[in-house]
This record gives C-alpha cells, sequence and structure tokens, in this order.
C-alpha cells in the first residue's frame, strides 16, 4: 500500500455530461461575497509604516490573520498598514500587509470607487 497515492474515489465524474454542462454553465459568472456575515466597522489605515496621514476606511470581514477592508482610494500590494478600530470603546490596533487588492464588484462599490483590500494581519 501506497500511503503517498491520492485515495480513490468512489464516484466517477463525466465532464462532458450534457446535464452537467448545463449546471456548470448557469454558475459562470458568479462570485462570492461573503460581506453580509460580518456588520461593516468603521476604521482608520495608516499607510507605511512611518506615515503620519490617516485616511478612513471601512473593516468588512475579520479573522485570524486576514482582515478585509474596504476603501475609495488606491493601496498597492505589500504596503504595510495600521489599522485604528474601536472595539468596546478601548482603541485596537492592527499591523499587517496588503496581501490581494481589487475593484469592488457591487454596483455601490462601483459608484463610490470602493475597493477592496485583504490584509495579512500579526
Amino acid at each position: 500500500m501506497n500511503h503517498h497515492a491520492k485515495p480513490r474515489s468512489g464516484n466517477t465524474v463525466d465532464w462532458n455530461d450534457p446535464q452537467l454542462q448545463s449546471l456548470l454553465d448557469k454558475t459562470e459568472g458568479w462570485s462570492l461575497d461573503n460581506r453580509g456575515v460580518f456588520s461593516p466597522v468603521p476604521c482608520e489605515l495608516h499607510i507605511g509604516w512611518g506615515a503620519g496621514a490617516v485616511r478612513g476606511a471601512t473593516l468588512v470581514f475579520e479573522r485570524a490573520g486576514v482582515m478585509v477592508i474596504e476603501a475609495n482610494f488606491l493601496i498597492h500590494v505589500g504596503e504595510k498598514l495600521r489599522i485604528d478600530r474601536l472595539v468596546l470603546g478601548a482603541l485596537r490596533s492592527h499591523w499587517g500587509t496588503v496581501a490581494e487588492a481589487r475593484d469592488g464588484h457591487r454596483a455601490e462599490d462601483r459608484a463610490h470607487g470602493i475597493r477592496v483590500y485583504w490584509v495579512h494581519v500579526r
């Protein structure tokens, strides 16, 4: 028995099956949007470690090691950030690096020039 071999699947998929192709065609163009499960939180961004300027933004998603920020200004991938927000009346800061950036997909995002940033935080 080879422990490094991929286990065999009990199911065989015919990717050329017309019913499967019809189902896959219906999902073309879909994109996932998780912002509905997290209440947006206002935050302030300090761009660059020595930056004195503060810019307002919105934290739209957070989990261990990752924050997703919406802002109506450009931040370059690789840029260092300090993210400040109020948590139970106290200022809480996170430091991180912009890992990915894109234009917002929603109509209101495009109307307001919103960009979405994935920040890896420490």
